[in-house]
């Protein structure tokens, strides 16, 4: 099992994932299409990833105070 009562480490990850998966994702998605000349959708995936970065260090980060 993950979480245990004592051993809380696999909550720790979980959060991190949380909190930076989906923008490194997306940063990801946006460097490819930046690279294939839709620099339009490229862009905008930086900017959800930057503003998704934003908002989940501000509600976890608030979580894990």
């Amino acid at each position: 099992m993950i979480l245990e009562v004592g051993n809380l480490d696999g909550l720790a990850t979980l959060l991190f994932l949380i909190m930076f998966g989906p923008a490194i994702l997306f940063i990801i998605i946006g460097a490819i299409l930046f690279y294939y000349k839709k620099k339009k959708a490229g862009k905008v995936f930086m900017i959800l990833a930057g503003v998704y970065c934003l908002i989940s260090l501000g509600v976890c980060g608030a979580m894990m105070a």
